[in-house]
Order: C-alpha cells, then structure tokens, then sequence
C-alpha cells in the first residue's frame, strides 16, 4: 500500500531508473483496464463503452483502454474534458492512435457540449472515468467537476482508471467532487486513500494491476 507520493516515486525510478519508458507502462495499465471493463461487459445487451478522459496521463491509460475494447468488439465513445489539444506526450500520442481507429471522440469545452452528453449516453452499458489520476492536489475545478456530476447522475457502472477521479490517493477525501466507481483498476500498489474516508465507498471493488514495475521496486515498497 503506498500514498500518492511514494506511487509517484516509483513510477519515476521505473522510468529513469531502469529505463522503461512511460508509454510501455502507459500500454500495460490501460490493457489491465480493457480487461476488467470486458469481464463488466459479459452478459450485457450491447458492447456500448463511454469512456471519459482527461488530459494528463490517466486519460493516456483510458485511451488505451478504448484501442484494447475497440479491438476486442466494443463499440466506444471517447470524452475528452476540456480543450482537444490539451493532452500531451505519450497521452497525446495514444489519443491519436484512438481517433485513426475512428473512434469517435467529443470534447466537453463549454457548457453546450456538456448538455449534450447525458442523452448520448443512454445507450452505454458503462462507464470508463479516466479523467483524473493520483497526482490531484485542491479541489477538482471546472468543467471536471461538472462532468464528474454528470457521470454519477447517470447511474451507469463506472469503473475507474488507477484511482475514482477526485479522490485523495493518500487521505480518502473526496475533493469536492469524487466519481463513485462500482470497481477501480489500480496499478502496481493499492494507493492508502482507497482504504481510509470515503475511499472504499467510492472505489468499489478493487483490482491491483500489475503494470511491469521492476521487482527491486516492487519488493521495496
């Protein structure tokens, strides 16, 4: 069990310490992701999947996820909160990966597009919150905490990516405003705020992912 801080050590000797970039590990996360939304998805009338992403690296691991289910059958549609040219590096990257597969992907950058949303997702068996991950500090802002807001209204699944988006991964706090996930696929650790507050209601069932840390790291923590 580790705090955001120590995670975030971690995931940093992985990649200047031994040399792995992060896109490797960005591949393995979201893959882990794909997986658990696909056993969510058994039984179920339709493979329809709404996958809300942000723009640091958390939104990279769901725009994995989306290539995986995408790949596998499911019929996916992409969020982006905020500005279409705000992610970057590797989350870039795989967004672009995402969009030439034809998914279609929708940015909520005003209060227009965001009405617009609820409606489409009628038909969505679930739920991918993707938007914000460990390193979260303050109180989520506009227009997440409206779209987090959204997503809770719709009593869809949800199933969130390494941690529910705004809650503290150290304390269990929600931070204003928390995604309230019926399962979160954690990766290399339980993060301590899972397990303390309002941790353990708002993350569901919990899955630890192993995302390829190296052992040394993994036996030191």
């Amino acid at each position: 069990m580790v705090t955001a801080g120590e995670m975030r050590d971690i995931d940093r000797a992985a990649i200047e310490r031994f040399g792995i970039p992060r896109l490797v590990l960005m591949e393995h996360a979201g893959a882990a992701v794909a997986k658990a939304a696909w056993s969510m998805l058994a039984g179920r009338r339709s493979k329809r999947v709404a996958v809300f992403i942000g723009h640091g690296h958390n939104g990279g691991d769901g725009c994995v996820a989306v290539r995986h289910l995408a790949n596998r059958g499911a019929s996916v549609m992409v969020y982006l909160a905020g500005a279409a040219d705000g992610l970057t590096g590797e989350s870039a990257a795989n967004l672009e990966i995402v969009r030439r597969l034809g998914v279609p992907v929708i940015s909520i950058a005003g209060e227009a597009e965001l009405q617009a949303v609820p409606k489409q997702l009628a038909d969505a068996e679930i739920i991918i919150d993707a938007l914000l991950g460990i390193g979260l500090t303050g109180l989520v802002r506009p227009p997440m905490d409206q779209v987090i807001d959204l997503i809770n209204a719709t009593g869809k699944p949800v199933l969130a990516v390494d941690i529910p988006s705004g809650l503290d991964a150290t304390t269990g706090q929600v931070l204003g405003r928390c995604v309230k996930a019926v399962r979160t696929v954690t990766f290399g650790f339980l993060k301590r705020g899972m397990t303390l507050g309002e941790g353990p209601a708002m993350s569901g069932k919990i899955i630890v992912a192993d995302i390829g840390l190296p052992r040394q790291l993994v036996q030191a923590s």
